[in-house]
């Protein structure tokens, strides 16, 4: 290999380095095979019959897998800068931990609304 060719090379891998990412076929087939294998156990769920908490525990846990891999391979989130990464997935984490709080309180607050106003007409 020449020197001129060496440095169109070196040009060429630098470029790429500046305007996008080059991921492999492999790696993208990869999260292809696990969404699918994630889908076919969420759907094991329903045809196992489990039923109350654990089948919604299921359900979530798989979606929640999914939606991760979807975000961090397709939507390319694994290779960006972490300052933008928790700009994206911070607010969700944060509303999600805020309706957590009002469930948690949801059962004291209809007691002292029956406490101090009664049952109603």
């Amino acid at each position: 290999m020449n020197e001129t060719t060496a440095h169109a090379h070196i040009q060429t891998a630098h470029a790429q380095k500046h305007t996008g990412q080059q991921h492999p076929i492999r790696l993208y087939l990869l999260v292809w095979g696990l969404l699918f294998v994630l889908s076919a156990c969420s759907y094991m769920v329903d045809y196992l019959g489990i039923q109350s908490y654990p089948r919604w525990t299921l359900i979530i846990v798989f979606m929640m897998l999914k939606a991760g891999l979807i975000v961090a391979v397709f939507m390319h989130m694994a290779w960006e800068r972490l300052a933008l990464v928790y700009a994206i997935l911070l607010p969700p984490v944060l509303v999600l931990v805020f309706v957590a709080l009002m469930v948690s309180e949801a059962d004291y607050t209809i007691f002292t609304r029956l406490a101090f106003f009664g049952a109603g007409p």
